[in-house]
């Protein structure tokens, strides 16, 4: 997973907490800020979480895997994937294919011909499989099988990151069955938990979560109640990745909130921009941009153009980090659309990360095209 990133100290967040040695810590990291191993490792987790919990499945019990078309922008295109587990060992698993799909969102030639590599037969080869891809196994392939849907999910439907997806596992019957967390996948039942940016209630909630506890609760446990207070939900249920950032996904854009302990700091980041050609002009707007910012930082490291909010944690306070993810969810949103149209590069989850539509009246190969 991504390792620390360089850091700035920024003016109006925590007043009169910065120090030589701080200062130190935030510029001088020599790690670098790797988006692509950060997000690599979150597909990983989410594969090893989704093999175990097709493992455990009891007979005839699903689990449905979608891409979340609220946040993806595609509209009424539904991204999925289905895991069954059929009895005797076997398992069962159907990918949405291009008869279920609207016009302007099918799959090419190029993204089919990638299912079938990854395993897929197409559309009515495997038996009840229908207008769906098929696939079957066993349960000792359950790793394999994670693997696959992972890859499908990521480099064929376009998602950017498992936060993007929303699971729900039930039995025969239809009703939810109780499973660990699919990586930073969402449960269904959490789907519609939108950003609450009311700082007036979120504060409220959370100074009544920390009253008269404030040196007693450690500073992770007390970003983890503000971060869940704003979100409306419960502080175990937070999307944590194996570096320990809370992942927000706020529409369109992925926010990273991080505590450090030595000095006492969080740091809420987002990616705004990748696969950019750094450029003294890139250089030059992103000064700009950063001066005309009331808190904050932008800059490029590793063809990445980062947007960086620290809050320090010593007197910690939860309107600073109330305000740093309010100021971070609308910066990736408004910025990405932005800097790509000037620079080129791809946005955490814009058109380019989306299948590609198919001009119409294009020429349909196949019987599953």
């Amino acid at each position: 997973m991504m390792a620390d990133h360089p850091q700035a100290t920024v003016t109006g967040v925590a007043e009169g907490h910065s120090s030589d040695h701080q200062e130190s810590i935030l510029l001088d990291d020599p790690t670098t800020t790797d988006l692509q191993a950060k997000v690599t490792e979150a597909w990983r987790e989410f594969a090893r979480a989704l093999a175990v919990c097709v493992r455990g499945l009891p007979v005839g019990a699903r689990v449905d895997l979608t891409l979340d078309p609220t946040a993806s922008g595609t509209d009424d295109a539904i991204y999925s994937v289905s895991i069954e587990a059929a009895g005797d060992g076997r398992i069962g698993a159907r990918a949405v294919g291009n008869a279920v799909l609207p016009q302007g969102y099918r799959l090419g030639r190029a993204a089919v011909a990638d299912m079938i590599a990854l395993g897929w037969s197409p559309p009515g080869v495997v038996a009840g499989s229908g207008e769906h891809f098929g696939l079957t196994t066993d349960v000792d392939g359950a790793s394999r099988l994670a693997t696959t849907v992972s890859r499908t999910l990521r480099d064929v439907y376009g998602a950017p990151h498992p936060a993007f997806l929303v699971y729900l596992v039930h039995d025969e019957a239809d009703e939810p069955l109780p499973v660990e967390p699919l990586g930073t996948a969402r449960p269904e039942v959490a789907a519609d938990q939108n950003l609450d940016l009311d700082l007036d209630d979120a504060l409220e909630a959370a100074r009544a979560a920390q009253k008269g506890e404030e040196e007693l609760i450690g500073l992770d446990e007390r970003v983890r109640t503000v971060v869940s207070t704003m979100l409306k939900s419960d502080a175990d249920q937070l999307q944590v990745d194996s570096d320990g950032d809370i992942n927000i996904r706020a529409g369109s854009a992925m926010v990273f909130v991080r505590v450090r302990d030595n000095p006492p700091l969080v740091d809420v980041f987002s990616p705004v921009l990748t696969e950019v050609e750094p450029t003294e002009q890139l250089y030059v707007k992103l000064s700009e941009l950063t001066n005309r910012m009331p808190i904050g930082r932008l800059y490029c490291t590793n063809d990445t153009v980062w947007a960086s909010i620290p809050v320090f944690g010593r007197n910690f306070q939860a309107t600073h980090l109330m305000l740093a993810v309010q100021v971070m969810t609308g910066l990736a949103d408004e910025l990405d659309d932005r800097l790509h149209g000037e620079f080129g590069g791809k946005r955490f989850f814009g058109e380019g990360d989306k299948p590609a539509r198919r001009e119409q009246g294009e020429h349909r190969t196949g019987m599953y095209l």
